[in-house]
């Protein structure tokens, strides 16, 4: 039996860890990618596999490829937290330079750490200091 990874993906994963209910997954995931007041939108690709059920960001990193962990520079987890709070935080979890470094992004400001994050333009550390004082990202402008 083949041992569990997570895929490789062409744009930063957003993982579900908490299969509990649909409707808030799919709510998120809304949230997420609703297009911002410039027209933009988180380019992510979403992870729905209920083998990630309850993992957590520690699990989540070993299970990484070293092609998956080289691709991408962080990756996103919806999790419990994130399904029952109304700001939607996503768990972020730093890889390359900052790796295993966590913070919370609210789904309305993911875009803004997606999007500086791909492009090179700011590093994972640079945003998880700019969090609230309870962990949670909420505004960013570049």
């Amino acid at each position: 039996m083949p041992q569990l990874m997570l895929p490789t993906t062409d744009a930063p994963p957003v993982i579900r860890t908490d299969f509990r209910n649909q409707r808030a997954w799919e709510a998120a995931g809304a949230a997420i990618t609703a297009p911002k007041e410039e027209g933009y939108t988180a380019d992510v690709e979403f992870i729905d596999n209920p083998a990630f059920a309850n993992l957590t960001a520690t699990q989540l990193l070993e299970l990484l490829t070293e092609e998956a962990a080289g691709k991408q520079r962080c990756l996103f987890v919806v999790d419990e937290t994130t399904l029952t709070s109304p700001e939607w935080p996503v768990l972020a979890i730093g890889l390359r330079d900052d790796h295993g470094r966590t913070f919370r992004v609210t789904a309305s400001a993911l875009y803004s750490v997606e999007a500086n994050l791909s492009i090179g333009n700011m590093y994972f550390f640079e945003f998880a200091d700019l969090t609230d004082a309870d962990g949670v990202l909420r505004d960013f402008s570049d």
